[in-house]
């Protein structure tokens, strides 16, 4: 077995064993009650709601797609928000969730995540008439968009994706560590695999099926948005991709005041918020600064 395997292991026992500390074992019907609760959340919030259409100024309906250990509501508290304000159809999905684990999601199998991707987006088209949609992942969620596109059709449904911070070539081992002080008591508790962990990992064969041929699909445009600061993806330049119709963003280079790290990129920086509205419709795009954070 090669030392990465062997090191993987016990860190991914002990993020989900951590994840276990954090919230109680909860039965199915509270991990459904908990489900329902965030969707009537996120409508409430003016997202997911799939009796918006898409206007003439944002034909395309925006997915969200949130990271590792997140969830469809949580991940976008400020970003989905942020975006329905500005005139588009937002929708935000759960997935990846493993069995016997309440709560928390983006930790099954990637390729099996991207299926959920899949239909979840055939949903929102047939709800609002749109041919296309645009997708917004953070972390797992920039990279496993992906996978939908180069391997299960996206390529044909999906006019544009923003990956913020995202996995696209994996991580090192140190930057999956750095994922532990997020969650204490993790190195005491018994462990279980998690494969989305392992599929992140650098040089997974997950990433490397992903990666064969080339980082991108015809018919797509590509933004990724990354933080010198990131201590979760590393190093950040692997987030960036290579290929046509691609626009690299380091935030830094719009506004060196910017500090975000790994998560705060997508849940709370404005300045990161702008470049993607940006992304979504750069014909009316207009320039990203540190003043953004306020705008």
């Amino acid at each position: 077995m090669l030392p990465w395997k062997r090191a993987l292991r016990p860190l991914a026992a002990l993020l989900l064993a951590a994840a276990a500390t954090v919230v109680p074992v909860a039965t199915s019907a509270q991990a459904a009650t908990q489900t329902d609760t965030q969707a009537e959340s996120a409508s409430s919030s003016g997202w997911n709601d799939y009796s918006c259409k898409p206007s003439a100024a944002h034909p395309r309906p925006v997915v969200l797609v949130h990271g590792t250990f997140a969830n469809g509501v949580d991940n976008w508290l400020t970003l989905a928000p942020y975006l329905k304000n500005r005139g588009y159809c937002v929708f935000s999905l759960d997935y990846g969730q493993l069995p016997g684990v309440p709560l928390f999601y983006g930790l099954g199998p990637i390729a099996k995540s991207a299926e959920q991707l899949a239909t979840f987006v055939d949903k929102v088209l047939a709800a609002t008439g749109a041919a296309e949609t645009d997708l917004v992942g953070h972390s797992q969620g920039g990279m496993m968009s992906r996978y939908y596109l180069k391997f299960l059709g996206g390529g044909a449904e999906v006019h544009t994706l923003v990956g913020v911070a995202p996995s696209n070539h994996g991580t090192t081992l140190n930057g999956l560590t750095n994922l532990l002080k997020y969650f204490p008591g993790a190195e005491d508790l018994l462990s279980t695999a998690t494969p989305a962990l392992a599929d992140q990992v650098a040089g997974s064969a997950f990433l490397t099926k992903l990666n064969a041929g080339g980082d991108t699909v015809p018919g797509v445009r590509y933004t990724v948005l990354a933080t010198q600061y990131d201590e979760v993806v590393t190093p950040y330049r692997s987030q960036f991709l290579s290929g046509s119709n691609v626009h690299n963003v380091l935030i830094q280079d719009l506004c060196p005041l910017d500090l975000s790290e790994h998560a705060a990129l997508g849940l709370l920086d404005r300045i990161a918020f702008h470049e993607v509205t940006n992304a979504l419709d750069p014909a009316h795009a207009t320039a990203t600064t540190c003043l953004s954070a306020i705008g």
